[in-house]
């Protein structure tokens, strides 16, 4: 998915970058795997070079599927499919694209270029403003699919099919006039594209920058941080230029833009304190009995006899050298330092909450004034 949207969109921009226009139209079918007709999807598969057993397996895949309709406390009787593939499955999406294969010639013919995953095709058109055969293209290759719907029995959804006119810089307006059937296509500033907002100018909202962050940035610094607890801040500092060039990104801000307020509207910890907050979480789940048992062996409580508890007793010192990486010397020592509110919560949900508030104001609120 983020390939097939990373692939049209730096088209999109190659486009614009030679002063060039372009239509992106998204395409929305009516309950697409729903309406694979299975002898259509045998023989595009038989097209494609697949076979014997192979071929014979996916006819059995497919047939002596049957569904009912229960209503009102009745239930119909089962009725034989002979059409779709089931949703959720591996084989679905696969199968769909084999399926609707045959569609990208039709595309191409008209000169545009076109972008399938699974049932979501996304197809434009890049042209120099002064084109003024646009809309003509564009509605003659809207006819042709139509007809190859028909033909494959797939059904288009014109009210939900959405446009977007991305202009070239300093571009005058341009005047589309462009139906699917007997709907007209309006076009649109912005459109939901696989999960992703696209708008005309094919800039990211504020929203969608955080989610892309999150998912292919953030989501990288924290896999398996906490192997990296215990080192020393010159080695995790060149992941915090990461997530500092991250936060920025975000807001679109100038690399020497200070960090910390970005990160505070963003309440993303650090990445110490996210490390931190790693290695807490595994003992909370220690310490609750939800660990796995070898984990559970190296972290597990301690309970001070009595004749110990004296005034003085506290938090045993750290060790110092490689000793202090240990998972067994980190954990309780982070653990033991922890609010009693924080280490007495007993659901895994309400424990992240307050450890990440707490760690928040550990490393992100400023200092308090001190008195003179």
């Amino acid at each position: 998915m983020e390939t097939a949207l990373l692939s049209v969109s730096e088209m999109l921009h190659a486009a614009r970058t030679a002063s060039l226009s372009s239509v992106l139209i998204l395409l929305d079918l009516s309950a697409a795997f729903d309406t694979v007709d299975h002898s259509i999807l045998l023989s595009s598969l038989s097209a494609a070079g697949i076979g014997g057993s192979a071929l014979a397996w996916i006819e059995s895949y497919l047939s002596e599927r049957s569904s009912q309709v229960a209503w009102a406390g009745k239930v119909s009787a089962p009725r034989p499919l002979t059409t779709g593939v089931p949703q959720g499955s591996v084989l679905g999406p696969l199968l769909f694209s084999t399926y609707t294969k045959s569609l990208g010639p039709v595309i191409t013919t008209h000169g545009l270029s076109y972008h399938c995953y699974a049932d979501n095709t996304q197809f434009f058109l890049s042209f120099s403003p002064s084109d003024t055969q646009v809309s003509a293209r564009i509605s003659a290759c809207l006819r042709d699919i139509q007809s190859w719907m028909d033909n494959h029995y797939l059904k288009l959804n014109p009210g939900k099919t959405e446009l977007i006119y991305i202009p070239a810089l300093a571009s005058p307006p341009l005047n589309l006039s462009i139906s699917l059937g007997d709907t007209p296509l309006t076009p649109t500033p912005c459109a939901r594209n696989l999960g992703v907002v696209m708008d005309n100018r094919l800039s990211l909202s504020e929203n969608i920058a955080v989610l892309l962050v999150q998912a292919m940035v953030l989501s990288r610094l924290d896999y398996c941080n906490s192997l990296l607890a215990g080192l020393p801040a010159s080695a995790i500092r060149p992941l915090q230029l990461i997530q500092n060039a991250a936060a920025r990104l975000v807001f679109n801000l100038p690399r020497h833009s200070h960090v910390t307020p970005l990160l505070i509207d963003l309440h993303w910890l650090p990445v110490m304190a996210r490390i931190k907050f790693k290695t807490l979480v595994l003992a909370f789940q220690a310490v609750r009995g939800s660990a796995p048992p070898y984990l559970q062996k190296t972290l597990h409580t301690y309970q001070i006899p009595a004749f110990r508890l004296l005034r003085t007793t506290g938090t045993p010192p750290l060790h110092t050298g490689t000793q202090s990486r240990r998972l067994s010397v980190l954990a309780p020592w982070w653990w033991n330092e922890l609010p009693v509110e924080v280490r007495t919560t007993e659901s895994l949900t309400t424990f992240k909450r307050r450890l990440k508030t707490h760690l928040f104001k550990l490393h992100l609120s400023p200092p308090l004034p001190t008195s003179l």
